[in-house]
């Protein structure tokens, strides 16, 4: 990986000088931390900022960052530690007045807040239409896609629950799917209008065709009535998700229902019965998802939400 640009080039650069000379480590070990620093500084870069004007919440939004993008809690407190470093070193050498790595904690400690889509990002995704003219295979599948889409969203399935979803368990004509999450534990999950309108024309012009006179107890099916697996699951909410604007996977879906639940008022205990959560705990975390997006849309939209210069 190259040197941070500007500022930060510097920075870094007198940083792994002194690691050389004063510390006497290891070029691997000087590696690692241009490594480590070098993807920090870029993150900086994004937001408009350097090493030496960072604050905590940058540190903390970077850490966020990482977690949120799969990276494991040994690599992150792998870089949290090059950070530190850096930050003891710019005290020393008098460049910074504050340690902004101060206070925070363990990798293990943090609770990863899960992504989620505004709501329009996810009407882009449902509301893609169906080709008309399309070969019968290829609008079945259309059909199917949608329905699928619609379930994740609407009950905030998981994405083996989805592809373990029988046709005994859905309960159309009552509005209801019967689940079988983790541990063999059933839950009931409702279905809004939308939901029910494309599973039943799901299963009325679609299932059938995708079957191709094959049986099968399974609620969705792949071409020839086999069973679809995760990975192809997650390659269809990603390619429904390119009109989007960025890649979606089926977890997305279902932490963005949550969160959408949330922002409109559902108590946690309902969230937790629909989602399968086994501690409530575990739908705490939706609450803080919410009112980072209720702060971002107040300062965006309230008169007085920014300071202005008095005098």
């Amino acid at each position: 990986m190259g040197m941070a640009p500007g500022a930060n080039s510097r920075v870094l650069s007198g940083f792994l000088d002194y690691l050389r000379v004063e510390r006497g480590s290891a070029r691997l070990t000087i590696s690692a931390y241009q490594s480590d620093l070098c993807q920090f500084a870029e993150f900086l870069e994004k937001k408009h900022r350097v090493f030496t004007t960072a604050g905590r919440e940058d540190v903390r939004s970077f850490i966020q960052d990482l977690f949120s993008n799969q990276v494991d809690s040994r690599s992150v407190g792998r870089k949290l530690s090059a950070i530190r470093v850096l930050y003891r070193y710019l005290l020393l050498d008098g460049k910074v007045s504050k340690d902004p790595t101060l206070n925070i904690a363990s990798p293990k400690q943090w609770k990863v807040l899960p992504k989620s889509l505004s709501r329009d990002e996810v009407e882009t995704m449902l509301t893609r239409p169906v080709a008309a003219d399309d070969s019968a295979r290829t609008r079945a599948l259309a059909l199917r896609d949608r329905a699928m889409l619609e379930l994740l969203y609407a009950g905030g399935v998981r994405v083996s629950e989805l592809a373990g979803a029988r046709l005994e368990d859905l309960k159309l004509e009552m509005g209801y799917l019967l689940v079988r999450g983790k541990g063999d534990k059933e839950r009931i999950v409702p279905l809004g209008v939308p939901a029910q309108k494309c599973l039943q024309q799901y299963l009325r012009d679609a299932r059938d065709v995708i079957a191709n006179k094959r049986s099968s107890p399974l609620l969705f099916l792949g071409v020839g009535a086999r069973r679809l697996s995760r990975q192809r699951l997650w390659q269809i909410v990603g390619k429904a998700s390119q009109g989007a604007g960025r890649h979606v996977s089926p977890h997305m879906l279902r932490h963005s229902c949550a969160t959408h639940m949330v922002e409109n008022g559902a108590d946690l205990r309902t969230v937790q019965t629909i989602l399968g959560h086994a501690e409530i705990s575990t739908t705490q975390v939706y609450t803080h998802v919410a009112l980072d997006r209720l702060k971002s849309v107040y300062v965006k939209h309230h008169p007085r939400a920014k300071v202005r210069n008095v005098g």
